[in-house]
């Protein structure tokens, strides 16, 4: 298949200058996260902390190929490579290429997954992310082969051969697994939160929370949508959003922690308990039993909040 669109060449120096942007972006918004985390929860969740910095070490390190990649085109390569510059940016085969998808690989593995994560923590059900771990399962199989097939080429561009097949199921399962363990996760709070409306009596409500999480997936699914299309057409626009969307993960990533952090302190504490058991805040009035004390203890994970409920 014929590649159309912009040049590759011009394709190449667009998605870096694109890339660069979003990646300051990127590293001021996980300053922020760090500080707020820091600020306002000291007792910070070390797995999400852990995937906040690989991801930054990604982004990184997934720009520097391509800075690589583009001085190998433009500069080392240029009047020694069969056909140019843009002959060199088509061959899939090269080391950058093939580096900076495995780079893409993990960006992808460890995003996803931090979803799947919040999914379980809020549903504390093993059986409600069995279909998002296993769309997360056959998407990390694909990006991981992707790059073996694009490292075993011979020749023709990313959309000729068995790379495109696998890129394309790469995208594929990677939208679904987003919006699957997004909506589970925005249903969930959705339900608790009417639940616990109807005996609310303060003014404090998850709908931020909701918000959010819906903030992020529209802006994750869009990118990946975008990229789906353009591949599909075999539009050279596609390397421009593939380059974009590293920084992208970063930020929908923070972007859920550094406005969900500092909207936690102590007097905004909401009930929700993982076990799917809704309880009322201890601020709220109760009609209690003359042989019960209720005792609630509020903690936190991951930008939910939980509560858990002992009697004596």
């Amino acid at each position: 298949m014929v590649s159309t669109g912009i040049p590759l060449d011009t394709a190449t120096i667009v998605s870096t200058a694109l890339e660069a942007i979003l990646f300051g972006f990127s590293v001021l918004m996980f300053m922020g996260t760090m500080w707020a985390s820091i600020h306002y929860k000291r007792d910070a969740n070390r797995p999400i902390a852990l995937a906040a910095i690989l991801l930054l070490i990604l982004s990184t390190a997934h720009l520097i190929v391509d800075i690589i990649r583009l001085e190998d085109g433009f500069v080392k390569y240029r009047d020694i490579f069969p056909g140019g510059p843009v002959a060199f940016f088509q061959d899939i085969s090269q080391p950058t290429f093939v580096t900076k998808n495995l780079i893409y690989a993990l960006q992808t593995m460890i995003g996803d997954g931090v979803v799947i994560y919040r999914c379980y923590v809020v549903w504390q059900s093993v059986w409600v992310i069995i279909l998002p771990s296993m769309l997360w399962c056959g998407s990390s199989v694909a990006a991981l082969i992707a790059p073996y097939y694009a490292s075993q080429a011979t020749g023709g561009n990313v959309y000729t051969n068995q790379t495109g097949q696998w890129v394309t199921a790469l995208f594929t399962l990677t939208l679904s697994t987003n919006l699957i363990s997004s909506g589970l996760l925005v249903y969930r709070i959705w339900t608790v939160e009417r639940k616990v409306s109807r005996n609310r009596t303060t003014d404090g409500t998850m709908m931020p929370i909701v918000h959010v999480l819906i903030d992020a997936a529209i802006l994750y699914s869009a990118a990946l949508v975008t990229i789906l299309i353009c591949f599909i057409c075999a539009n050279n626009a596609q390397y421009i959003m593939l380059d974009m969307i590293m920084p992208i993960i970063s930020i929908a990533f923070y972007m859920v922690l550094i406005r969900l952090t500092p909207w936690k302190t102590p007097s905004n504490f909401l009930p929700m308990a993982y076990s799917g058991e809704i309880e009322r805040r201890s601020s709220q009035r109760y009609v209690m039993k003359p042989s019960q004390v209720h005792v609630s203890e509020w903690t936190q994970d991951d930008g939910i909040e939980e509560e858990v409920k002992t009697e004596t």
